[in-house]
């Protein structure tokens, strides 16, 4: 049987849809079809949507799961006519928050991701442009103003986990490809120059090569970058010279990359320019 769940807010969605994916991933037996839907912030809007939902009960003969953080009463009362099993975010924390703390919450639309302050905003941005400015061994100049320098054979994960460390946390982070350049007379991987003057920065990430080699396939089939021989002998390497130099690292394989990248920090202790959103 196929449940369907409805993310629902009258924001963006993100909240909604972030902890109810986190509760929903506990059920691993259960096919879940999730849906969000963002920016439900009118009467009309929670109407047409109710059915939805309705027609969605009918077609998969069981009610749907309803998780929202719909702010607005009237709108949250319309929600609560659908048919489905409902985890209201807000009124199941706020009320008893506001019982503690003695006093009204606000009910604002957005709060979570609005822009907090300029400062911080622009924080955000500039750490993103850093990440795009340092990504894949471009401006090694600038390693001296990044937080950490990501390293790993190409297509392990190091561009989205720098865009994500910058995007979620402000993290300068910039990343480097160790390929068969940076091979001693012997065929081991070494450190380049202007890594080894960073060396404190330094992050490895590593990857199962079965699977970097379906990744690579994907870019440049039956080719040698791609070839699984070719994937084992560069992750080999890399791991090598991340336990010959005492680089911290991680496999990637299995996780995602928020997973990687709250790891990484909690293992590095770099400090977060702002929380995530």
């Amino acid at each position: 049987m196929i449940r369907t769940a409805f993310f629902i807010s009258d924001g963006t969605g993100i909240t909604a849809e972030s902890l109810g994916r986190s509760l929903l991933a506990q059920f691993e037996n259960v096919e879940i079809r999730k849906l969000t839907k963002p920016y439900i912030d009118t009467i009309e809007k929670a109407r047409s949507l109710v059915s939805i939902i309705e027609a969605t009960a009918i077609r998969d003969g069981v009610q749907p799961i309803i998780i929202d953080t719909i702010v607005d009463e009237r709108i949250r009362d319309v929600i609560r006519a659908a048919p489905g099993f409902k985890v209201d975010i807000f009124s199941t924390f706020l009320e008893p928050l506001e019982r503690e703390l003695d006093t009204h919450s606000s009910y604002s639309v957005g709060r979570t991701h609005a822009i907090a302050s300029d400062d911080a905003y622009m924080d955000r941005i500039h750490s993103v442009h850093f990440a795009l400015d340092n990504d894949d061994g471009a401006r090694t100049h600038q390693y001296d103003k990044a937080d950490v320098i990501l390293v790993g054979v190409s297509r392990c994960g190091k561009t989205p986990t720098s865009l994500y460390l910058a995007l979620q946390f402000g993290v300068r982070a910039a990343n480097y490809p160790l390929t068969e350049d940076d091979q001693d007379e012997n065929g081991s991987l070494k450190l380049p120059a202007v890594l080894a003057r960073q060396r404190h920065k330094l992050f490895g990430l590593t990857i199962d090569p079965r699977r970097l080699s379906a990744i690579r396939h994907e870019r440049r089939p039956n080719s040698r970058y791609s070839s699984i021989d070719q994937c084992m002998q560069e992750v080999a390497q890399a791991e090598a010279m991340y336990r010959k130099l005492h680089i911290p690292f991680i496999d990637t394989t299995r996780f995602s990359v928020e997973e990687i990248s709250t790891r990484m920090i909690a293992e590095t202790g770099i400090n977060r320019r702002f929380s995530p959103r």
